[in-house]
Formats: C-alpha cells, sequence, structure tokens
C-alpha cells in the first residue's frame, strides 16, 4: 500500500530535482519499499494518472499478482511509473 501523501511527497520531490533517471535512483534509495518505474508518458496511452504535472504524470502500480498493472486504488499500489512529459 502506499498513500496518497507519499505519492504527493514523492511527486512534490521530483518537481524539485527535476524529472530524470538520477532522480528516480535517488528516490530509489529514499524509499525502498516502492518499487520505481521512469518512462515517457506516451509510452503509457489511454491511462489516468493519480497525480498530473506539466513535466510529468504520476501512475501507481499494482504488482501483488505475478503481472504488474497500473491502477488508482492506493491501498492496491505496491509502485510508482514516474512518466515525463516531452513538449511538441
Amino acid at each position: 500500500m502506499i498513500t496518497a501523501g507519499q505519492v504527493q511527497e514523492i511527486a512534490d520531490k521530483i518537481e524539485g530535482m527535476g524529472v530524470d533517471d538520477s532522480t528516480v535512483s535517488a528516490l530509489r534509495q529514499q524509499y525502498q519499499n516502492i518499487h520505481f518505474t521512469y518512462c515517457m508518458d506516451d509510452d503509457l496511452p489511454n491511462n489516468t494518472p493519480v497525480l498530473e504535472y506539466e513535466k510529468f504524470n504520476v501512475y501507481l502500480i499494482d504488482g501483488r499478482e505475478h503481472c504488474l498493472c497500473l491502477t488508482n486504488d492506493y491501498e492496491a499500489a505496491t509502485g510508482i511509473v514516474v512518466a515525463e512529459i516531452i513538449p511538441e
């Protein structure tokens, strides 16, 4: 389970540090019980983020079963996807 407060705290850190691999690496060290994935937002079409920002979106991952899937259920969430938005 990941709380809405944790996700907001993480998103605030991303805003301050910038969206890139080094930020996600730092988050992995700081929040070792949460699985982090970094990708481009256009890799996740037709999905709804739990938080939206100008430069990135935040999605939740449910990893309780054998396959990972996106979820909007904080209680089912085991990880976070940080999805960078590339300006057109």
